[in-house]
């Protein structure tokens, strides 16, 4: 899978994952309290989370701003496979490579 495969896969399951929590408020809990279980259970298929852990927040309240404080770049070490896409021209997505694997 290339680059543009791995990230427009990656946003699809995004937008599956946030219209069945839309559409289902028990996936919707089962989202919040173990992202793994739920996703696992949507799709069918066994999640690697590459030894990442996934945070999920009911973020519906319009009411309250939520702030997202992503990771400082200074401070983020690059896989190898990272630095060859970076030397290659490609782009590197460090945030939600955990669905980029297709389901």
């Amino acid at each position: 899978m290339d680059f543009q495969e791995a990230q427009a896969n990656s946003e699809k399951n995004l937008k599956t994952i946030i219209s069945k929590a839309w559409e289902d408020e028990a996936f919707k809990q089962l989202l919040i309290s173990d992202p793994v279980k739920a996703i696992e259970q949507l799709s069918g298929q066994p999640l690697d989370t590459k030894g990442k852990t996934i945070v999920v927040t009911d973020q519906t309240d319009p009411s309250t701003v939520y702030i997202n404080i992503p990771a400082n770049p200074d401070n983020v070490e690059l896989t190898d496979a990272d630095l060859e896409a970076v030397a290659g021209g490609g782009e590197v997505i460090i945030l939600f490579t955990v669905l980029c694997v297709g389901w």
